[in-house]
């Protein structure tokens, strides 16, 4: 493995950890107080770019020699943004709006530094299985798809029975771009 500097990741999502701890990058979770509100005008990318970067500004302490990492994903079903869902009943629409449907996921990444900031977004369509409502029932029994944007997660039951088809990246639809974030922290690195 290239040598990298020591990642401050301000995320609580699992499979950001498991991505990153699997491609050998060492990080130090820390926890960042961010409202994740956001202006009305902001499309589809624009939105995950906007609140990967509100994160990392909220950043208050030292960076020493690492690199603070904030992230966001987002599910677009056409222009509407389907968002981590409320309760049961949410989570059931969600799903049964993205049944037999293509939907788009968009992740950002904010690289940040005392001296330089870089933020990129990545986009994956993702084409669901029409979904019978015991389907939707079951994987919502048995997964608890509540901390996930479009309330599934392409690495459980859902991503094995639900999932048609990806164009793009798989781990976008994870939550975490992770061979666009190893070409992107390369360069990021890079003096000048």
């Amino acid at each position: 493995m290239l040598q990298f500097p020591p990642i401050l990741l301000a995320s609580k999502s699992p499979r950001r950890h498991q991505i990153l701890r699997e491609t050998g990058f060492h990080f130090t979770y820390i926890d960042i107080d961010a409202d994740e509100s956001f202006p009305d005008y902001l499309k589809k990318q624009e939105v995950c770019e906007f609140l990967a970067t509100h994160k990392a500004s909220h950043f208050k302490g030292e960076y020493h020699s690492s690199v603070l990492v904030t992230a966001d994903t987002i599910v677009c079903l056409g222009d509407q943004i389907i968002n981590k869902p409320q309760d049961r009943m949410d989570a059931f629409n969600m799903l049964k709006q993205l049944s037999g449907q293509m939907h788009e996921v968009f992740t950002a990444v904010c690289l940040k530094t005392a001296a330089k900031t870089l933020v990129f977004s990545e986009r994956s369509e993702v084409y669901f299985h029409q979904l019978s409502n015991a389907e939707i029932n079951h994987y919502i029994d048995t997964c608890k798809p509540y901390d996930k944007a479009g309330a599934y997660g392409v690495q459980d039951w859902m991503g094995f029975v639900g999932v048609q088809k990806i164009n793009g990246c798989f781990y976008n639809v994870m939550g975490f771009p992770m061979a666009r974030f190893y070409r992107e922290f390369q360069r990021f690195m890079l003096p000048g």
